[in-house]
C-alpha cells in the first residue's frame, strides 16, 4: 500500500476525531480511506457513519466520477469494534429491537443509489462488517494476499447477507456455515470481487481501473450501474437482504450469541481467541500478521 493518506479536514483534539481521511489522486476520482489503523479499522458508530458522509458527499460533487473505499494501515477493515465506548455506540436511539441491522442495511444498500460507481480496494484482512461494506460497493479489487471473510457466523448471524447473491448458493452456504476466509483469488473465482492484484500493485491498478470509468460521460455511467442494480432489486437482493436483516435480529436473542457477547464485553480479545484459534484464522492470524 502507499503512504498514509492525507486528511486535510483533520479535526483539532479540542473536536472529535475524525475516522476517515480523503483525497483526490486524480482530478476526477475522489479517495475514501478508513482511518482507524490502531484498530486495524474496526468499524464502531462514528467511523461508519462519517464514511457514509464522505462516500455521499463524493458522489454528490459534481467533479467526482468514481470513489475508491480503502483501509489505512495492515487492513481494509477487521470488522465490527465489539466494544465501543458507549459514545461511540453503532446504532441511533430508538427503533426497537434489531436497529442496528436495520441501520447498518440501510447505509450499505444506499451505496447502490449513489449516481457514481464507488469502488472497493481491499487489503489485509476484510472480515464481517469489512466484507458487508466491500460487498455493497459497485466493484471489489482485492490484494492477492487479501483474506475476505465472515467468521462472525460462529456465533451470529450476518447483518447484510450477500453471500447468496454474490457468490452463489453452494459457496455461500459454505462461507455462512464455516466462517472460513477467501484469499484474493478465491473471492474472485467465488464472485465476491472483480480482480486480484498484488499488494503492491492495488494502489495503481485501482486507480488505473478508476480513471477507465471516469473516462466515460457521467450521465451514461450513472444509467449503466443503475441498470445493474435495478436487475439485483427485481430479482429479489433487496428484499431477501432485509428478510436476513430480521433473522440476524433475531440471533441476537439466542445463547450463543449472548454469551459470546458477554465475553467480549469483558475481554475482547479472549474472546476472539476462544472463538477462532481452533480454526487458525480470525484475529488469530490477524495477530499473527502485524
Amino acid at each position: 500500500m502507499g503512504g498514509p493518506p492525507v486528511d486535510a479536514g483533520r479535526m483539532s483534539d479540542a473536536v472529535p476525531r475524525s475516522f476517515v481521511a480523503v483525497d483526490d489522486p486524480a482530478p476526477t476520482v475522489r479517495r475514501v480511506t478508513l482511518d482507524r489503523p490502531e484498530k486495524r479499522n474496526a468499524m464502531h458508530g462514528p467511523l461508519r457513519r462519517q464514511l457514509l458522509n464522505a462516500i455521499r458527499a463524493a458522489a454528490a460533487d459534481p467533479a467526482v466520477r468514481v470513489v475508491i473505499v480503502r483501509g489505512a494501515g495492515k487492513d481494509f477493515c477487521a470488522g465490527y469494534d465489539l466494544a465501543p465506548s458507549p459514545e461511540e455506540k453503532y446504532a441511533d436511539p430508538g427503533g426497537g429491537p434489531g436497529r442496528f441491522q436495520r441501520e447498518v442495511v440501510d447505509g450499505w444498500l444506499s451505496l447502490s443509489t449513489l449516481a457514481v460507481p464507488v469502488i472497493a480496494q481491499v487489503h489485509g484482512n476484510c472480515l464481517a462488517g469489512g466484507s458487508e461494506l466491500a460487498a455493497s460497493c459497485d466493484l471489489v479489487y482485492v490484494a492477492e494476499d487479501a483474506r475476505i471473510g465472515y467468521p462472525a457466523v460462529r456465533f451470529g448471524v450476518p447483518d447484510l447477507q450477500f453471500h447468496t447473491w454474490l457468490m452463489g448458493a453452494r459457496r455461500a452456504m459454505e462461507a455462512v456455515l464455516t466462517g472460513d476466509a477467501m484469499s484474493g483469488p478465491e473471492a474472485v473465482a467465488a464472485g465476491y470481487a472483480n480482480r486480484a492484484f498484488p499488494a503492491a500493485a492495488l494502489d495503481d491498478e485501482v486507480l488505473r481501473v478508476a480513471l477507465r470509468i471516469a473516462d466515460l460521460p457521467p450521465e451514461i455511467v450513472e444509467l449503466n450501474k443503475r441498470t445493474v442494480h435495478r436487475a439485483l432489486e427485481a430479482m429479489g437482493m433487496h428484499a431477501a437482504v432485509r428478510a436476513g436483516t430480521e433473522t440476524s435480529a433475531l440471533a441476537a436473542t439466542t445463547g450463543a450469541f449472548t454469551a459470546f457477547m458477554d465475553a467480549a464485553g469483558e475481554k475482547v480479545t479472549a474472546a476472539l481467541d476462544a472463538r477462532d484459534t481452533r480454526f487458525g484464522d480470525g484475529r488469530t492470524a490477524a495477530a499473527s500478521r502485524a
